[in-house]
């Protein structure tokens, strides 16, 4: 357990984790965030039974969605031509499935929490419908955060899609939590103990920053 500080793999699948659940958090804040906004203040047929759905996407299980994106990327699968099976890609895609629904449902609670005039205030007072959309973010970015923390914290700790679609290949798929089950096979308890303290530090440090930031604008 001493060396494994200085065991250069550990910084690999460190850096590869972090990097995986940063890029799958931001596709779900570029598809969750318009999808929860497009919800709060749209006001349509069959409204309901989408937002029923989104709601039902934020407790997806993960091992669905691991074997979902496996049969979409697998050779012979629709997807199969892009290649990308049991790569990094392949975990982001399934993570980002995971993290959007959460994304977009806490968006759409963030904005609908806000006055329901405020918009029609905004546009009777000259403002485009893009500018109207851009302040009814920034007055609903506390929540807003609060999902983005969500999201990655439901990205980060994954494991069994990132299992299924990754294969926690040694040197290109393997993360931390793939890393912890791993050596918990190989009864290597020490040292999944710290790859476990380690997967805490970079979730509590990135959530940390978040919190700073949503505190600031809290101001």
């Amino acid at each position: 357990m001493d060396n494994i500080w200085q065991d250069p793999d550990i910084l690999a699948v460190t850096l590869l984790t972090v990097q995986v659940s940063g890029v799958a958090t931001l596709i779900s804040i570029i598809l969750g965030v318009p999808l929860g906004l497009w919800l709060a203040l749209s006001d349509f047929f069959g409204k309901k039974f989408i937002v029923s759905v989104v709601n039902f996407g934020m407790g997806l299980p993960p091992v669905v969605v691991g074997l979902v994106v496996s049969l979409m990327l697998w050779r012979y699968g629709p997807l199969g031509m892009l290649g990308i099976m049991y790569t990094p890609w392949a975990m982001i895609i399934a993570q980002a499935v995971i993290a959007s629904p959460i994304v977009a449902g806490l968006s759409f609670a963030a904005i609908s929490s806000l006055n329901p005039n405020l918009r029609l205030q905004l546009i009777s007072l000259g403002a485009s419908r893009r500018q109207a959309n851009l302040i009814l973010i920034r007055e609903a970015r506390l929540g807003l955060l609060a999902a983005v923390m969500a999201g990655f914290g439901g990205v980060v700790s994954e494991v069994g899609a990132s299992m299924m679609v990754g294969g926690n290949i040694k040197g290109q798929t393997r993360v931390l939590t793939t890393a912890t089950v791993m050596e918990v096979g190989k009864g290597n308890y020490d040292t999944a103990l710290a790859l476990s303290f380690i997967l805490l530090l970079v979730a509590y440090s990135i959530v940390a920053a978040l919190t700073y930031l949503q505190n600031r604008t809290a101001k």
